[in-house]
């Protein structure tokens, strides 16, 4: 299989990802909580699955920490779904990913040219355009959530730069946020029993869209460029608000469509110019 398709793959799980989770709370099939526990579970039973298929165990086991930024990111992705459309959802997370992972080597010591400054900017103008007031404006709460998770994830990337395969390091981490993740329970208590649509929902975004979507992901980063793997990545939101506005038949809004040209197109300059990961 090409280099080209597996990364079409890998975009479109991860798309995915954002498209399951608002299927399954916009209608409360499922409790966000519940919904957070199941995708890590199913996850973590793949990508164990995955890694244990390859033989021999390879470097990289995980960690606690890194698994506390992933459940922080699960689980505030799933609580934002309840309210947010998915191409808002998608946005914000992905404007908070990148910011966060720009922002920290900036205070690194990494230096910006002018034009990845001004890229900066525009993104961060995308994001404050998309939040501010008004009668199409995302809820707030909702919003705030989902930047929370986009700067968890964002702290996850960062730390998984190290550490051994990829594949194996997610794999621990997905195990250790899963038990994390017990705690949850006693919050979807209440609203048990969910239906089977947002069960089976929940399983195919950890199972589908995260476990197998990060293994595919895995294989084809290696044959990328570091420009060309932050560049795809832009394609994420863009291929996520298509479906939820195909398949879910939601709005595409002035709003969301400058914020969106605003956010990708300012972190495209940072990325491309600087070859950024």
């Amino acid at each position: 299989m090409t280099t080209a398709l597996w990364t079409l793959l890998a975009m479109l799980a991860f798309a995915a990802n954002s498209v399951l989770c608002r299927l399954a709370l916009r209608d409360g099939a499922i409790d966000p909580a519940l919904f957070t526990v199941l995708r890590l579970g199913a996850g973590a039973l793949v990508l164990s699955a995955i890694v244990s298929a390859r033989g021999p165990a390879a470097a990289g086991r995980g960690s606690w920490a890194s698994a506390l930024a992933l459940l922080a990111y699960a689980g505030g992705f799933s609580f934002a779904y309840v309210s947010l459309a998915t191409a808002t959802g998608a946005l914000l997370l992905f404007g908070a990913v990148q910011a966060t992972m720009i922002g920290i080597g900036v205070a690194r010591g990494e230096r910006l040219l002018p034009v990845q400054w001004g890229g900066f900017v525009l993104a961060g103008g995308g994001l404050v355009w998309l939040l501010l007031p008004g009668l199409d404006a995302p809820s707030p709460l909702g919003a705030a959530a989902m930047l929370l998770a986009g700067v968890a994830w964002g702290l996850y990337s960062l730390r998984g730069r190290t550490g051994g395969d990829p594949t194996r390091v997610t794999a621990g981490n997905f195990v250790r946020a899963a038990a994390l993740s017990a705690p949850l329970l006693a919050l979807a208590w209440p609203k048990l029993p969910p239906q089977a649509q947002g069960v089976w929902l929940a399983i195919a975004s950890g199972a589908l869209a995260s476990g197998v979507g990060y293994a595919i992901w895995y294989t084809a980063l290696p044959r990328l460029r570091a420009t060309t793997a932050a560049t795809v990545q832009l394609g994420v939101p863009v291929l996520a608000a298509l479906a939820g506005i195909v398949l879910l038949g939601e709005a595409a809004t002035p709003r969301l469509a400058v914020a969106t040209v605003a956010i990708l197109g300012g972190i495209a300059l940072v990325v491309r110019t600087g070859g950024r990961t």
